[in-house]
């Protein structure tokens, strides 16, 4: 039992550092005229998966795309969701994941 919750541990951490260093390269390739939205749908998927506070965190920090409203509501709706599926994983000891 104690494998499983050093594996989400890891897999939550990872998740997060990979929403970090995504935030970081398409802020990096977006040049400020292109108003295209480039990896709109990267960044979301990485939020469902469990990255959703970090995106939103390091949006903040990094100054990239904060007047997009779509971001602005749905990453912090996103975070919530997933805190609360973590904090329900974690208290169940997981037995909520056993079919």
């Amino acid at each position: 039992m104690v494998l499983l919750y050093i594996i989400f541990a890891v897999y939550i951490f990872a998740v997060n550092f990979y929403s970090v260093m995504l935030i970081k390269s398409q802020r990096d390739e977006w040049d400020g005229n292109d108003k295209k939205a480039a990896g709109d749908g990267k960044i979301i998927l990485a939020a469902i998966l469990g990255g959703a506070l970090a995106i939103y965190v390091s949006m903040f920090i990094m100054r990239y795309r904060l007047k997009n409203l779509l971001f602005m509501i749905l990453m912090p709706v996103i975070a919530v969701i997933n805190i609360y599926f973590f904090y329900v994983a974690f208290r169940s000891g997981f037995s909520m994941l056993v079919v």
